[in-house]
């Protein structure tokens, strides 16, 4: 679908790659495109976005080169955006203030507890049964600091924990693919793009069995975070919000509340 005169709110997704990861066949940037009616817009996309990062002066620039890359044509500046994005976009409280030279951490005892290495949202996540990437020890650094570096320029007031806007149309959140697995809800929402019926978890997540061009994993993980942000507009309960204990600066991880185990 690809409507010239689509004005509704858009659902973008971005699986995010490296800095370079124009030189990686494996793992690059890939962008889906939904409306509210969780129709794909235009074409996914997979490529490297840091040439449109460098080169967009303000918001709408950059999101206009999103929809660009995905041939979605709209009507002037989209109302509203509802970006989810598949990499950390913060450092633990803990990591900051180390590097910062403001202080160690008390003791250090295990991996899923190491507050250098974890932020809050995935330490709680590590409790509630999942198990997410640090971008401290998990080669994802590239990933992250290209994530962090889009918001401040493009998305830089953070009002909430885990939610930064440009104060206008623009609105984005992390969220994390591998966590919607054992998500019921998000396998229902998956299955209209689907051209192979699924009929259990491992089925529904083999790249073959997907149209529309989907056709590489990347694209899957952006397919995925982009129903995640269609949930984060109309059915927020349906994601698993921030507590109140959560450092505003270190970001959020916006998943599926059945993808959890009970806390």
């Amino acid at each position: 679908m690809n409507d010239s005169t689509y004005t509704g709110p858009l659902f973008i997704g971005w699986d995010v790659g490296g800095w370079n990861c124009d030189r990686n066949a494996s793992s690059r940037d890939a962008l889906v495109v939904l409306d509210r009616e969780r129709n794909i817009l235009g074409q996914p996309w997979r490529g490297n976005l840091r040439q449109s990062i460098n080169e967009a002066t303000n918001t709408q620039e950059w999101i206009q080169a999103l929809l660009k890359y995905c041939q979605v044509e709209v009507a002037g500046s989209p109302e509203s955006v509802i970006l989810a994005i598949d990499t950390p976009l913060g450092f633990s409280q803990a990591f900051r203030s180390l590097i910062s030279g403001q202080g160690a951490a008390g003791s250090i005892e295990a991996s899923a507890d190491n507050p250098y290495l974890f932020r809050h949202t995935e330490r709680i996540l590590f409790q509630r049964g999942l198990r997410p990437l640090s971008p401290v020890k998990d080669m994802i650094g590239s990933q992250a600091t290209k994530g962090m570096h889009t918001l401040a320029r493009f998305a830089p007031t953070n009002p909430s924990a885990g939610v930064w806007t440009n104060s206008s149309n623009l609105t984005a959140f992390e969220a994390y693919p591998a966590a919607c697995k054992p998500s019921s809800l998000v396998r229902e929402m998956l299955q209209p793009y689907r051209h192979m019926p699924a009929t259990n978890q491992i089925d529904t997540w083999e790249t073959k069995g997907f149209g529309y061009g989907i056709d590489h994993e990347d694209k899957r993980d952006a397919l995925l975070c982009a129903l995640v942000a269609w949930l984060f507009q109309f059915q927020p309960d349906a994601l698993f919000q921030p507590d109140a204990e959560t450092p505003q600066g270190e970001g959020w991880i916006f998943v599926p509340c059945d993808a959890l185990t009970a806390g």
